[in-house]
């Protein structure tokens, strides 16, 4: 969803022009009309993955959103289509199979989705080019990077703490899971926190499914923690932290280097290979460790202090980070969709 958003804002055309097409009922929808982008939805469902006596009712589903994704672009009939991947965006492929389409690549591994929606795609563009090896058609593809949100590139080390109001002298550990958190990792640094908290202060990004948990298991700690249940100013986080824990999403892959922030990846052990390979990636390029979401409980202390006590080490892989940063990756796939109507 933020990458799409991303390049939307870095067309500098008017929202109005514009029209997003998402999921009924998706969490998408309150945020692109925040931005005055219009929105629709259609009907969408997966069919990979799934029980078989729901495939013939999501076949079904993924027909009607063709029919309304056919009503959609008579009615709209626009110049390009940019894809991000998931089902929902197939019956608008399929519907669309005679418009140009820039189709953008999250993750290092494609999923099924995208390996589909490769084929309606003009232009692919791509994270990394660990990805080069899964489309066919080479001459599509072109290496952008991860599309960064403007509002995180406002952010660096100073402001991000004086946002928290931390301890200028005193390390900083961030932990996140993502909007509904990880269970594993909240529940890791709840049995781990009072060690933590002699020698740092934690910024703990909770996610909602945990927080009231949370909040009755940490009142009485020490101000050196601080836990949100959601937090907008993300690009505070990241740039206030000294090492960061938390799944290998594809967002990893951007807004990790662009602060050039060391990462201890748990990735997700239900999402495939996705964080796995993402994971993997940053790991190879010195930029991350890994710990197996099995392994948390017993690695995630001792990893901690291993890396906090070797500045030297946890240096290297700041920079190592660093290096993987694209800071204009959506002015890369803004410029493809610009080409596809002979905009430059």
């Amino acid at each position: 969803m933020y990458p799409a958003v991303t390049v939307t804002q870095a067309l500098k055309i008017n929202p109005e022009s514009l029209l997003w097409v998402g999921s009924q009922g998706g969490m998408e929808e309150a945020l692109v009309k925040r931005l005055h982008i219009p929105f629709t939805s259609i009907p969408a469902a997966g069919v990979h993955g799934v029980g078989l006596k729901k495939i013939p009712g999501n076949l079904f589903k993924l027909f009607k959103g063709y029919l309304a994704s056919r009503k959609i672009l008579k009615e709209f009939r626009p110049d390009v289509l940019l894809f991000t991947g998931g089902y929902v965006a197939i019956p608008m492929a399929v519907a669309a199979l005679r418009k140009p389409a820039v189709l953008y690549v999250p993750d290092i591994e494609p999923g099924l989705a995208l390996k589909f929606l490769a084929r309606f795609a003009d232009k692919i563009a791509l994270t990394t080019k660990c990805s080069e090896h899964f489309f066919p058609n080479q001459e599509k593809l072109t290496m952008t990077g991860y599309p960064i949100r403007e509002d995180l590139k406002k952010w660096d080390g100073k402001t991000g703490r004086a946002y928290f109001r931390l301890e200028p002298n005193l390390r900083t550990l961030l932990f996140m899971g993502g909007s509904s958190g990880a269970r594993s990792i909240n529940y890791a640094l709840l049995d781990v926190l009072p060690e933590l908290l002699k020698d740092f202060q934690v910024i703990h990004l909770t996610g909602h499914l945990d927080w009231e948990v949370i909040q009755e298991r940490t009142q009485n700690l020490s101000p050196r923690y601080q836990a949100f249940p959601y937090l907008h100013e993300m690009g505070a986080a990241l740039a206030a932290a000294d090492l960061v824990i938390s799944r290998a999403g594809a967002s990893t892959l951007g807004e990790y280097p662009l602060f050039g922030l060391p990462a201890i990846l748990v990735p997700y052990p239900y999402a495939w290979r996705y964080q796995k390979v993402n994971a993997e990636y940053l790991v190879e390029n010195n930029a991350a460790v890994m710990i197996r979401d099995e392994a948390l409980d017993e690695e995630l202390l001792p990893t901690i202090r291993r890396l906090m006590r070797d500045p030297e080490e946890l240096n290297k892989m700041r920079k190592a980070m660093a290096s993987l940063a694209h800071p204009d990756a959506a002015d890369k796939i803004a410029k493809l969709i610009q080409e596809l109507v002979g905009v430059c």
